[in-house]
């Protein structure tokens, strides 16, 4: 099933805005949740349109450019941090094998592009002739450049167990319609099991460690708390796009909120299963309940793209609560703390997985020659 390429640009165009809305409501609560508040109350039932409002005050406002501003650079800038973005959504296997494209080099292709917005963050800072934006840009390139090593090398690890590095491969290899053989500590056949049983961090269990160094290292990527050190607006008085107002601040906003996302549906696609169920087959004596088969879809059909989607925006949506927990409950961190935990900790941990992934799959290879 296949939809044209318009229709899949202004599904992801409005899935992008829609989950902006909705994550920013969700983080005024969870917020004020944790610090016993109640959070938006006024605008409609719980607050529910207060997002809607602020979005509108944002897109009416006068877009304001400073006298003193590089122009050119200052008003590139929001739209470089978002296209970048947009552009690594479109390889996301958020549906098997129905939107987004498949690329044998997805992987490599997302990383790359979404690694621009470091330029359109420098764009903001030197283009806003601030020093405080100044100062924020200067912070992001040093932590995103920083964090990118034991992010990449974290996910190579789980690239290497599943062989791919195509996204859609990657879920796929986690499930029931799986084009290789499953096994569970390189024992128990899992292809006709799925469920649970299939996701990488349980098959390969050293995994797991490289999920946390991921999701660590996304949250800086993210400028997500506690390494939103180039926002910091105790510090910067919001830091990069401390000069920006109107539509162009909603875009470094709308910017933001993507990367939440991508980085939850990354993590889940590598490491927790991808598209696929949760529910594994259980086979008791004689009888045999259809758990996985009965919530999972053959791709390229209806019924495989619902429950993908289900399980693909179910388990990311609970990696972003994740992200919002985590800014609302940790302090920001030092300068010098950030770099001491990418370059001392996260990094050589993430090699040694690297490592450990390629000497684990040499031992598949030989075991399977054998």
């Amino acid at each position: 099933m296949m939809i044209p390429l318009p229709v899949q640009v202004g599904i992801t165009v409005a899935s992008v805005a829609a989950f902006a809305l909705a994550a920013v409501y969700a983080e005024r609560k969870v917020s004020a949740f944790i610090q016993d508040r109640l959070g938006p109350m006024e605008a409609g039932p719980y607050g529910v349109i207060q997002t809607l409002a602020d979005v509108l005050k944002l897109v009416l406002k006068e877009p304001i450019t400073p006298s003193a501003t590089d122009k050119p650079l200052f008003v590139l800038a929001p739209p470089v941090i978002f296209v970048s973005v947009f552009a690594g959504i479109g390889v996301l296997a958020v549906v098997p094998q129905t939107l987004g494209t498949d690329l044998n080099a997805g992987l490599l292709f997302l990383l790359g592009v979404i690694a621009i917005d470091i330029i359109g963050i420098l764009m903001a800072g030197w283009g806003s002739a601030n020093k405080y934006a100044l100062l924020g840009s200067g912070r992001a390139v040093n932590q995103i450049v920083a964090y990118e090593v034991p992010a990449a090398l974290a996910l190579l690890s789980g690239v290497m167990m599943l062989g791919s590095l195509s996204l859609q491969t990657l879920s796929a290899r986690q499930g029931i319609y799986s084009d290789v053989d499953l096994f569970l500590f390189g024992i128990w056949d899992l292809t006709q099991t799925g469920g649970i049983l299939g996701w990488s961090v349980i098959r390969y269990p050293h995994l797991l460690i490289a999920f946390v160094v991921y999701f660590i290292a996304s949250l800086a990527e993210s400028n997500r708390a506690p390494f939103d050190l180039p926002e910091a607006e105790s510090e910067l008085v919001s830091g990069f796009h401390v000069e920006y107002s109107g539509f162009r601040f909603a875009l470094v906003m709308l910017s933001e909120y993507g990367k939440m996302l991508v980085a939850a549906i990354l993590a889940v696609t590598i490491f927790l299963g991808g598209w696929n169920t949760i529910l594994p087959n259980i086979q008791i004596g004689e009888m045999s309940i259809a758990l996985a088969d009965w919530t999972s879809g053959e791709p390229g059909t209806i019924a495989g793209a619902l429950w993908g989607a289900f399980w693909m925006i179910s388990k990311s949506l609970i990696l972003v609560l994740f992200q919002m927990y985590i800014r609302w409950t940790y302090p920001r961190v030092r300068l010098d703390q950030l770099m001491t935990l990418a370059w001392k900790y996260l990094t050589p941990i993430a090699f040694a997985l690297f490592l450990l992934s390629g000497i684990w799959k040499l031992a598949e290879v030989y075991g399977h020659l054998g």
